[in-house]
């Protein structure tokens, strides 16, 4: 494995920048875009040899994606409860859409993802109180819209229309713990991306070098709404509770963005 500085890495991604397009090393792999890059400098995956500093990652995105990007996985709290199984879909969950038909009839689904700058079609917002230094899930049934009024009727006779009781949550130095250790700073690569006869090209762009994760600027993007909390649950299985992020917006985690 080569072994870069900070400075040696930098060179070897303008090297290929400078590339224009290149095919796709792990063919039909959907993480192909990271994987190529990886391949290129040399390195293995998610291990960045740069000494002394650990703390550095690797980034990678395709240009032009409205898909999010995940950040970290992290489950409410009181985790004692399993909040998700325990209340959320038997108390607010709907009937999953593929309920007989491959799942049991009685499948229920959960799958929300909300943010602080509006509330949800369901009623779901993210909430950030300050003096108790969480953040928090709250539900407000008058905001609920006209085409989901069946399924309020029926949070209505599960449990009511309240306010969530207990409120899910994070508290800010849990939380602060998690993504520290989940953003490192980074050198955060985008890629144009093209297909031809079924194989696909990347130009890798875009290299921007980020540092220090700054969790005050986290929170602001959960009022904004380009940070998100994304549930995914369904009776048979909870695919975990993810802290998302829309495309682009990376560099504002951060109290220092470079382009290189």
């Amino acid at each position: 494995m080569k072994i870069y500085t900070k400075e040696t890495l930098i060179k070897e991604l303008k090297k290929i920048r400078d590339l224009g397009f290149i095919s796709n090393a792990r063919h039909g792999n959907h993480g192909g875009i990271g994987n190529t890059l990886e391949d290129l400098l040399g390195i293995e995956e998610n291990n960045l040899p740069i000494p002394n500093a650990d703390e550095w990652e690797l980034k990678t995105q395709r240009l032009g994606t409205t898909s999010l990007t995940t950040l970290f996985h992290v489950e409410p709290s009181p985790q004692a409860l399993k909040f998700i199984p325990a209340v959320l879909l038997p108390k607010y969950g709907w009937r999953h859409q593929k309920a007989g038909l491959g799942y049991p009839e009685v499948e229920m689904s959960f799958r929300q993802t909300i943010h602080g700058l509006a509330p949800s079609d369901r009623g779901f917002k993210v909430v950030i109180n300050e003096t108790e230094q969480k953040v928090l899930i709250s539900f407000d049934s008058s905001v609920v819209a006209v085409k989901h009024l069946d399924w309020l009727k029926s949070v209505e006779t599960r449990v009511g229309l309240g306010e969530l009781n207990p409120q899910p949550y994070w508290g800010f130095a849990d939380l602060a713990a998690k993504a520290g250790t989940k953003l490192h700073n980074c050198f955060y690569v985008q890629a144009k991306v093209k297909r031809e006869g079924g194989q696909e090209f990347y130009h890798y762009q875009k290299i921007l070098k980020l540092t220090r994760f700054s969790f005050d600027n986290f929170l602001q993007g959960l009022r904004e709404g380009f940070v998100l909390v994304d549930f995914d649950a369904r009776s048979g299985h909870n695919h975990g509770t993810k802290f998302r992020l829309r495309q682009n917006r990376l560099p504002d985690l951060y109290e220092h963005a470079e382009e290189i």
